[in-house]
């Protein structure tokens, strides 16, 4: 009988305790037969504008405005990535009535990381395509809100990562779950000898990011989750160090993020100082964030 599918459960089970003992993230469950799976898990987040004293009707429209951006069958990945990140990073223009002035709908708070409702789910089963295509299933996904903004393939350490970023690559096709992946910001694979790594929708293998940071936890997985998943530093980083380039959908480097953190705690004290790069290790993108 083979272990391997055993072995993989284990390392999962043990990531979902990390996000919830270590990340206080909540548990919503093993969603591998529940109907209908979302990247914008409606109720969830007209529950949680409810809890922000939205108005109903405001609330409604928002939403509607949402997932009318992220299910927008004239665009590409790209493009519909891009509306609904902008209307995630800036607010959702909405008016209750005809002729009453228009309000900002906030779908996440950004600037109080806690008083949002961080959920994992797990085995999240999402419907294809092409109806002759198997259904697919992302291990882990990470909402805020009820929005999909991270997913996470796990493999066994004999397994290379590798394996778990060409699965996301192909459940970004066309005729598997491309439209599953219109809210997402984090497209993840990581196994417990290779750690973690990380890109955004559409990345290619090469370009995955592997995140260094000091930390005393032995397990490279484990150390690089707590790192990037930690609620304030995972809005963080969507807030305020993804861009888009061109048709492409970058992310910051571990070294871009603490060089403009540290350049920027200088500034406020009225310092200067010098950013030292070594060749393509992201100048350009340095300077826009």
């Amino acid at each position: 009988m083979s272990t391997v599918g055993q072995i993989e459960k284990k390392t999962q089970e043990r990531v979902i305790n990390l996000f919830k003992d270590e990340l206080h993230w909540d548990y919503l469950g093993n969603w591998a037969d529940r109907a209908d799976n979302s990247h914008v898990e409606e109720a969830a987040l007209l529950a949680w504008l409810k809890r922000q004293k939205v108005d109903d009707a405001l609330a409604k429209r928002a939403v509607f405005l949402f997932k009318k951006a992220a299910t927008d069958g004239s665009k590409g990945l790209y493009d519909r990535n891009h509306a609904t990140y902008d209307l995630l990073r800036y607010g959702v223009k909405v008016k209750a009535e005809v002729g009453e002035n228009t309000q900002t709908v906030w779908l996440i708070d950004w600037e109080h990381p806690e008083n949002n409702a961080f959920g994992i789910a797990e085995e999240v089963t999402v419907s294809v395509a092409d109806p002759k295509a198997h259904d697919k299933r992302p291990d882990l996904v990470l909402y805020v809100n009820g929005i999909a903004l991270g997913v996470l393939e796990l493999k066994r350490s004999t397994v290379s990562v590798a394996e778990g970023i060409r699965q996301n690559l192909d459940n970004q096709k066309k005729v598997f779950i491309e439209p599953f992946f219109s809210t997402m910001q984090f497209v993840m694979a990581g196994n417990d000898t290779e750690g973690l790594r990380y890109g955004t929708i559409q990345t290619p293998e090469k370009y995955y990011l592997t995140w260094k940071d000091e930390s005393g936890i032995e397990n490279p997985l484990d150390r690089a989750l707590t790192q990037v998943c930690a609620k304030a530093r995972f809005l963080e980083f969507i807030h305020d160090f993804v861009v888009f380039d061109a048709g492409i959908k970058k992310l910051c480097r571990p070294n871009q993020y603490f060089g403009v953190r540290a350049a920027q705690l200088r500034l406020k004290r009225r310092e200067g100082g010098i950013i030292w790069h070594t060749q393509g290790s992201g100048k350009s993108l340095t300077m826009v964030w």
